[in-house]
């Protein structure tokens, strides 16, 4: 009727494994390398200066060295609400899958 129990779209760029972990894939930009990284709440995913979470990782290409930085965030639920990157490009999960 009014959508009032509609579930938000997933971002499609972060795949949630479970309750706990997050996958992220990006291509850097010079060589087009892809990069894999799995993180969890515990372990990765700090708190920002509003109460907001967020993950941010410099990324390395194995092959050529390439160098850029991913950053993802998340609201107080822990819901993607933005990714961000420099010298890279998030490859949408379903490319991927």
């Amino acid at each position: 009727m009014f959508n009032l129990f509609k579930k938000a779209p997933a971002n499609p760029y972060v795949k949630q494994d479970d309750a706990q972990t997050y996958r992220v894939r990006v291509r850097t930009r010079p060589h087009g390398e892809v990069v894999e990284f799995r993180f969890t709440k515990g372990a990765h995913i700090g708190i920002d200066d509003d109460g907001t979470y967020l993950f941010r990782k410099p990324v390395v290409s194995p092959q050529h060295f390439d160098r850029g930085e991913l950053l993802v965030r998340f609201d107080r639920s822990y819901r993607v609400t933005a990714t961000e990157g420099e010298h890279v490009e998030f490859i949408p999960v379903s490319d991927w899958e």
